[in-house]
């Protein structure tokens, strides 16, 4: 190969020329005229890198854990609530001096209200963080201990376990030359997931009922490109480990049949199955007279000689 000729590698073994690719990704990018999923293009020591979103889908089955805190949210926090206890505390001692008066009983319904606040890793947080300062010491430390969403994605915040909706869809900025394991780490992180990207698998799944699993060294934005730009033909998931399962086009053109028709389809494999064997049955019993026919007739043959 020419040390000059670029290429898009499509996993360890096999690299795809930049002509190719180019024609491919005009064909994509014209799909998404107008929306932030057109793929950019760059050349880096001889490789021809594409980069852009990704969209995947959510195929879990099992719950994940997240984190209780985003990057930083520790120090961040920490720092509000020295001031904001300390504020606290001086309005208590006033209030404390003017008026004895119970707490009110809305602590319980704040707990379980379902306008659940955002977190750093939301847009919207922008907004609470700059409201930070009027919390509480009681909210403070609530803001501390749970986290309720995760990029607008609502969770139970006292078991910090999350499912996502099956079929719903998130993406990741990605290059070309990320690898399967490096795009399940980035969708991970984004997430704040603590479960490792070791329990988890991509699939390109077809709208056939096809599902090919994307291996540790196969670039996800590359098969993107190369299925073709439209989901409603195939698209990539994230599922289980241990629960996904690949499905092959022969078995895949069954799988949306109705019962009554793979029915009829078994009746008539058992069918072939039996004239089959009928027809293996008297072939080896011809050959098996013939044989014993030779054996009866050898000792009269060692005779004559």
């Amino acid at each position: 190969m020419s040390g000059h000729q670029t290429y898009v590698k499509l996993n360890e073994d096999k690299i795809i020329s930049k002509s190719d690719i180019l024609s491919l990704l005009r064909t994509y990018n014209c799909y998404h005229e107008g929306k932030n999923f057109q793929l950019r293009t760059r050349e880096e020591d001889g490789e021809f890198i594409l980069e852009g979103l990704l969209n995947i889908y959510w195929g879990l089955r099992r719950p994940i854990r997240l984190q209780m805190y985003d990057d930083n949210e520790r120090f961040r926090l920490s720092r509000i609530d020295r001031s904001a206890v300390a504020e606290q505390a001086s309005a208590e001692s006033n209030n404390n001096s003017l008026s004895k008066e119970p707490e009110a009983s809305g602590g319980q319904e704040e707990e379980d209200s379902p306008q659940l606040l955002r977190t750093r890793s939301d847009a919207s947080f922008m907004r609470v963080q700059r409201r930070s300062n009027t919390h509480t010491a009681r909210d403070l430390q609530r803001l501390r201990t749970h986290r309720f969403s995760i990029n607008g994605h609502f969770y139970n915040h006292k078991t910090s376990v999350f499912t996502p909706a099956y079929g719903s869809v998130t993406n990741v900025r990605v290059n070309s030359s990320m690898t399967t394991g490096q795009v399940l780490h980035l969708l991970l992180h984004k997430f704040r997931v603590e479960n490792k990207y070791e329990e988890f698998v991509l699939y390109m799944v077809h709208e056939s009922g096809e599902r090919a699993r994307l291996r540790d060294g196969e670039h996800p934005l590359v098969t993107r490109v190369l299925y073709g730009p439209c989901e409603k033909i195939s698209k990539i998931f994230i599922t289980e480990a241990d629960l996904g399962e690949e499905v092959t086009y022969d078995v895949a053109q069954y799988i949306k049949f109705e019962i009554p028709v793979l029915d009829s389809f078994v009746k008539k494999l058992q069918e072939e199955e039996e004239r089959e064997i009928i027809k293996l049955t008297k072939k080896y019993s011809a050959l098996k007279s013939m044989i014993v026919h030779q054996l009866e007739g050898s000792p009269h043959t060692s005779d004559r000689v």
